[in-house]
């Protein structure tokens, strides 16, 4: 017997679903002889790569944890008190565990589907509710991205509902966050918004203003009293808005109980780490009737069809999606899964946990600030603070040196002065080694004092927050989770089964790729550390930069955009900053084919472009005379295309090179849509084909899990001529040498999640990076060979074949048998699957997607399920009086319903629970049957509310 030291299985073997045998089967179903067949007559040939990817050899998942920790190894975690935004906390580990580390929960997809949704979407009503009771606020969105980018949206707010005849001139405080200031700046000039920069104690509100925000506590740490500033800037008809500390809200008077109009922030601090960046949840609140030019997401209480409380997401239809250019933000997304940890946070404390860790927190500051004021030299300069010092001290250097010996960070501001901000994770002992920091310093023997300190808060919180039960109620371990698992199995994720949303690519978010992310080296970093101390995190973002700038074919990359849409409004300002760099500041036209998703339209007019949509062909295809004809029109003044490659309609266009050589015989640039990029990898490039900038969906192609609707990442890639303007920060040295000011809050965006894409290119390496975009396509055709005889598929290429997704016409369905593509999503349920993309691009159409890891046994499966749910359509096409009264129509079931003494239809219990062998083994019960939309649009509610409210609603 002989052995061999080789081991054959490697992590391409893992995530791609299917093996050899299944391939070739699929490949004999669509009719060809290979998958390079496959692909030649997919992808036209003269943007085919003609070399490899140049990633490297792939990884085995053991040589990447082990290459993941040596990087790790090179962060140096120092205890920092630099604040600004960023703090320290305790994430308590039955979150940790069974939320943040738990695919139950992190690959869940955005919660359209409300009836198998209903866990996420009730963690989402305790997070609105959590911030409206502890800023006092009437509405609150599921969160923003960073609190910079939520003020920045306010801000948007404010424009889009002032009165006629206001001006254009918004009032920032001197003493807001350094980034938020930036990413006001940014979104500022291309929509012609003055800012003006003052004291707000000093400042004459009037008409010219629409409106003001200021920081609370503020950027050095001071505790000001708004109340007349508020009352001013209300007497002149100005809105205010609040960039507010969620944790000192729990002892300081809340913005809503001022007069404030908006209040943003983030909820880092409520147990999620500072992962160099984030993710984190922003929040916004603000008022009632401001709910209809709220941005983002909004979670709603309704009632399903037999009057029972359901939650959903409320207005659901975004603004991107109406509006298009006209909206007033390009948000379509969330930061769901650190949202969920957050509100969790609030529930596992409750409201007397909340003001304890808020107390003692304030208590540190208060320690140290009686400690180092004995110190000669020493002036702390903040008369109220909640957890912030600000200093002047003999000796900035001296400071510096004695606190990085100790590996400490403090905050050093430009004029020598000092901030030292403590939070949850302080200890007596910690204070103590400050303490010592400044005696070594500073010669002095100051000792650091304990016991009570008399708080110096100023005015102080009187009313009281969190007292629903649900935040009274889970306050031991044991409780706590129960409660997670209860609400987690209400929810379908890729646990359960494949979920085939078109253009949104739920791939395996594989177990090694995720392990890092949680490492202490990685999670407790700081965004505005020394660089030498994330020597690993550049190292990791260097290489992941140099990768993905291979994979896209473009000079480099900007991590900076921490979602798609900031990704698009970033590459559309790196070409706003080259033109205007190259006197061609007038180019303001972008060309966007109609098929476009609604975040491009909008995306481009907050750059400060005028949108000129270019129709497209019976086919779907971009209409190249159009496009010519109105290139042309606009010549002069031409900014740009903005494309998505595969099409939207799931095809490879042929023409497309002749399109981005027309764009750039006329003077434009191209944006290239990244959403498909799942079609590309490794077999063409954004830059192969002639675009100037293209933003990646990490959370699609490059296995970021979508986390139940964020977190997400939107990182850049340009050709070197728009090098030169990405984005900058002003705390950290990133970005272009011209760089344009900030796109988010953090220099890197959501750092910590980068290490997900990064393992994915290790352990697939170049090869498998293109063997998964050809399974991919395979896996997509296999389901048309399938079901094109039952559902027609809308759009194909030149030569039959679809790219990675494809689109089936069910609206004939409405002809025949009065059933629309909602209740194909809803019946899905019953088959236990998620519903594809529903109506997008084309209203009335199922968009489907496999991606290249799902196996041949689930796509059969979900194939069977669609064929059966046709045959259920045929019966009622062949009965007209089951028209409305149908297991489509009713669906999806319930166990409530299923068990009840009553059964009046006409179809059996059996049918509508088990309609197939198979999901009998495994079944998925919805917890609420179809929900009522337009109930919870007529009656918004946002927050939770007594039980016995509910009912009342529902009568």
């Amino acid at each position: 017997m002989s052995f061999t030291t080789k081991y054959s299985e490697s992590f391409e073997q893992r995530h791609n679903g299917s093996n050899a045998q299944e391939m070739a089967e699929m490949l004999k179903a669509i009719g060809v002889n290979s998958l390079d067949e496959l692909i030649d007559n997919t992808i036209p040939t003269n943007i085919r790569m003609k070399q490899e990817l140049a990633v490297g050899d792939a990884m085995s998942e053991q040589e990447f944890l082990s290459h993941i920790r040596l990087l790790a190894n090179k962060n140096s975690i120092y205890k920092s008190y630099i604040g600004a935004g960023y703090y320290g906390t305790h994430t308590p580990t039955v979150i940790l565990r069974n939320i943040l580390e738990n695919p139950g929960w992190y690959t869940q997809y955005t919660p359209y589907q409300a009836e198998i949704s209903q866990g996420r979407l009730e963690a989402l009503l305790n997070f609105q509710t959590m911030v409206l009771d502890l800023t006092a606020m009437e509405l609150a969105n599921a969160s923003l991205l960073d609190e910079g980018t939520a003020a920045a949206e306010a801000m948007n707010l404010f424009l889009g509902t002032a009165a006629k005849g206001q001006g254009n001139k918004f009032f920032v405080d001197n003493e807001i966050f350094p980034q938020t200031k930036d990413i006001l700046i940014t979104r500022a000039e291309p929509v012609d918004i003055e800012l003006v920069f003052g004291d707000f104690a000093n400042w004459q509100a009037s008409p010219d203003f629409f409106g003001a925000i200021v920081q609370y506590p503020n950027d050095k740490g001071q505790i000001n009293d708004y109340t007349q500033f508020v009352k001013n800037a209300a007497a002149q008809g100005v809105k205010t808005c609040f960039a507010a500390d969620i944790l000192s809200l729990a002892l300081l008077t809340p913005p809503g109980e001022l007069g404030a109009d908006c209040v943003v922030g983030s909820t880092q601090r409520f147990g999620v780490p500072m992962g160099f960046g984030g993710p984190h949840a922003a929040f916004m609140a603000t008022r009632d009737e401001y709910k209809r030019a709220m941005p983002g997401r909004i979670i709603g209480v309704s009632i399903d069809k037999n009057n029972n409380r359901a939650l959903r997401m409320a207005l659901q239809t975004r603004e991107q999606h109406i509006k298009r250019q006209n909206a007033t933000s390009n948000i379509c997304t969330a930061q769901v899964l650190l949202a969920i940890m957050a509100g969790m946070y609030a529930t596992y404390h409750g409201p007397d946990g909340l003001r304890k860790i808020a107390q003692r927190t304030h208590a540190s500051a208060v320690s140290l600030h009686q400690a180092l004021t004995q110190i000669n030299g020493v002036k702390q300069h903040n008369a109220q603070f909640f957890d912030t010092l600000y200093l002047s001290v003999p000796s900035t250097e001296a400071l510096r040196i004695a606190a990085e010996a100790q590996k400490i960070n403090l905050r050093y501001f430009a004029n020598g002065n000092v901030g030292i901000s403590v939070d949850e994770t302080t200890t007596p002992s910690d204070i103590e080694n400050l303490v010592n920091v400044f005696n070594t310093a500073f010669s002095s023997s100051i000792n650091s004092t304990q016991g009570e300190q008399q708080a110096m808060l100023g005015s102080s919180r009187t009313s009281s927050y969190l007292s629903h039960p649900v935040f009274n109620s889970y306050h031991s371990e044991h409780e706590m989770l129960r409660y997670i698992k209860r609400l987690e199995s209400k929810d379908l994720s890729l646990c359960h089964s494949m979920i085939s949303l078109g253009s949104c690519t739920m791939k395996l978010n594989a177990t090694t790729e995720m392990i890092p992310v949680t490492w202490a080296e990685w999670g407790n970093m700081h965004p505005f550390v020394p660089s030498e101390q994330a020597a690993g995190y550049h190292a990791m973002i260097d290489e992941l930069n140099r990768d993905l700038s291979n994979i896209t074919g473009f000079y480099t990359m900007s991590m900076q955009p921490n979602a798609g849409s900031q990704g698009e409004y970033a590459g559309l300002m790196v070409i706003r900053e080259y033109f205007k760099a190259n006197n061609q500041g007038h180019r303001n036209i972008a060309l966007i084919p109609s098929s476009a998703h609604g975040t491009n339209p909008a995306s481009a007019v907050m750059a400060g472009m005028k949108v000129v949509v270019t129709a497209c062909d019976e086919k779907g295809n971009i209409d190249l005379v159009d496009l010519r004809a109105k290139a042309e029109q606009y010549k002069d003044n031409l900014a740009v295309l903005m494309v998505t490659y595969p099409s939207t309609h799931g095809v490879f266009e042929t023409e497309i090179v002749e399109i981005t050589q027309l764009i750039h015989d006329f003077g434009g640039q191209v944006y290239m849509d990244g959403a498909n990029m799942n079609a590309q990898v490794g077999l063409t490039s954004p830059g192969l084909i002639g675009a100037d900038v293209c933003h990646l969906n990490l959370h699609k192609t490059f296995c970021i899990p979508h986390g139940g609707g964020g977190p997400g990442m939107g990182p850049i890639g340009v050709a070197k001529h728009l090098a030169p303007y990405l984005p900058s920060h002003p705390l950290v040295n990133c970005g272009g040498q011209n760089g344009m000011h900030a796109i988010s809050a953090a220099p890197y965006g959501s750092a910590s999640i980068l290490l997900i894409s990064y393992a994915y290119i290790k352990l697939m390496g170049s090869a498998g990076l293109t063997q998964a975009t050809k399974v991919a396509i395979l896996n997509a055709n296999y389901l048309k060979a399938r079901l094109q005889h039952e559902y027609p598929v809308l759009y194909s290429g030149a030569n039959g074949f679809a790219a990675h997704e494809m689109i089936l016409d069910t609206r004939i369905f409405k002809q025949t048998a009065k059933v629309e593509a909602e209740d194909i999503a809803k019946r899905l349920m019953d088959y236990g699957y998620h519903a594809p993309t529903l109506s997008f691009p084309v209203p009335g159409t199922l968009m489907i997607e496999p991606t290249e890891s799902e196996s041949k046994h689930e796509l059969d499966q979900f194939c069977d399920a669609m064929l059966a749910i046709r045959e259920e359509i045929r019966e009622v096409e062949q009965n007209e009086s089951l028209q409305e009264n149908n297991v489509l129509k009713h669906a999806p079931h319930t166990a409530t319903e299923l068990l009840a003494n009553e059964w009046d239809r006409p179809y059996s219990r059996q049918k509508a629970a088990y309609p197939l062998p198979y999901v009998q083994a495994n079944k998925f019960w919805p917890t609420v049957a179809r929900v009522n939309n337009t109930h919870g649009d007529r009656n918004l509610v946002c927050a939770c509310l007594p039980i016995e409210a509910y009912a009342e609603a529902a009568q």
